[in-house]
């Protein structure tokens, strides 16, 4: 059985650390969501009794998930949590297959300072700020064709999806006929439970293959796009990414440029559609779009948990001591519902929540998203283009008759039946 949709099975053991009631129980990760609009409940009583839950990975091995802001905000930034500690041999693994090495998800300071600098020279503000009037030419053309069908229609495939991979695309200079090849690569990427560890080797060494060939072509015939501009890229000392480099950043920007903004722009409609008075509000006064959408990543999360990492040494966390060499779980997920930072009813969608953009939804630290800026600028552009468009929006089946796919990292809607 798939564990994504399993409940969180727990067994009391006499082993671990710590103190607090519930530090002798082991969770299945991951935890079972009961429904496509609700976290994981567990979160709340980990929270309250078990900030520091030992869990049972996906890959068998043995984890603990931190479920408070500000433990959560710890992880994410301390160095003793370590992303290049997971390529070390018998590290505990999230998954099955192992992490890939070379990318920015599995580096720590220096390497991974090296690399992100020369990255953001070229990933800047100013070019994402710059693509937005072609984010709404493509946003528009979208809706010009979904405006032509008979509703009701999925909006995933006819919007949600399209979108991200052509602006994806667009930024790094990748053709888009060959996009329908990136959703079964991403989908391996980000696998919890829904690959075997043979299936994401097979799909990683396709994706590899495919990016090694660009770098070659941009290469050769350099044009106005990011990939470009990686491949020439240097620093005032010469120093340049090397081709592995430019081949995992290549593919950690296709994946991550695209995944999470797939799934959350589906999530964040339905959203918007279960609060009508807080889209009417959104319609009357559109210029408040950007703290809309942060309350909409505060409170839609992209996956159930949250990054993971391995420990360097005994740290001490809310009163636990988790162990040198253990995986670490930072639960984004349970952090952006914690009412200790957001204040009460943090599971309720208020856009005027003065906190909604201390959220971790895009991280914190060294590792904070480098396509932040990105995935704003095409949340704020979809959702406002789209309501507009549609001023009769509205979810075309029962909420309770939707659902999120299961067994990955990033979750989206399996479908979104809306009507206008």
């Amino acid at each position: 059985m798939d564990t994504a949709s399993a409940p969180p099975a727990a067994t009391d053991t006499d082993t671990g650390t710590g103190s607090g009631t519930g530090t002798g129980t082991e969770y299945e990760y991951p935890f079972h969501r009961p429904s496509a609009v609700e976290v994981p409940p567990v979160y709340e009583e980990l929270r309250a009794k078990c900030p520091v839950a030992r869990v049972r990975l996906p890959s068998g091995d043995e984890g603990y998930v931190v479920s408070r802001y500000d433990d959560t905000r710890t992880v994410l930034a301390d160095p003793r949590f370590s992303r290049a500690a997971m390529l070390d041999e018998g590290a505990p693994r999230l998954t099955a297959a192992p992490p890939m090495p070379g990318s920015l998800f599995t580096m720590d300071a220096p390497e991974h300072t090296r690399v992100r600098r020369l990255v953001s020279r070229e990933f800047t503000a100013r070019r994402v700020q710059n693509l937005r009037p072609r984010i709404q030419q493509l946003t528009d053309e979208l809706l010009d064709s979904m405006e032509k069908l008979s509703p009701p229609v999925d909006l995933n495939p006819v919007f949600a999806f399209p979108l991200p991979v052509m602006v994806i695309c667009e930024l790094l200079g990748v053709p888009f006929e060959d996009r329908d090849r990136f959703r079964g690569w991403s989908d391996a990427f980000v696998s919890l439970t829904a690959h075997t560890a043979e299936e994401v080797m097979e799909q990683r060494m396709s994706m590899v293959q495919y990016l090694a060939e660009l770098v070659q072509r941009k290469r050769a015939e350099p044009a106005d796009d990011l990939m470009s501009a990686l491949v020439s890229v240097h620093d005032e000392d010469g120093d340049r990414l090397s081709e592995h480099e430019l081949i995992t950043m290549g593919i950690t920007l296709l994946v991550a440029g695209h995944e999470t903004t797939v799934s959350m722009i589906g999530k964040c409609v339905l959203t918007l559609l279960r609060h009508p008075e807080h889209l009417a509000a959104l319609r009357e006064r559109p210029e408040t779009i950007d703290h809309v959408v942060e309350e909409l990543l505060r409170i839609n999360p992209i996956g159930d948990g949250g990054p993971f990492r391995i420990t360097l040494e005994d740290v001490e966390i809310a009163g636990t001591v988790i162990p040198k060499g253990s995986g670490v779980i930072a639960a984004v997920a349970s952090a952006n519902q914690d009412p200790d930072r957001f204040g009460e009813d943090t599971g309720a969608f208020d856009p005027s929540r003065p906190s909604a953009g201390a959220h971790l939804a895009l991280g914190h630290g060294a590792h904070f998203c480098l396509g932040a800026a990105l995935a704003r600028a095409e949340l704020q552009i979809a959702i406002s283009s789209l309501i507009r468009r549609f001023p009769r929006l509205a979810l075309a089946d029962d909420v309770d008759n939707l659902s999120l796919t299961t067994g990955m990292m990033v979750h989206a809607l399996s479908r979104m039946p809306v009507t206008w």
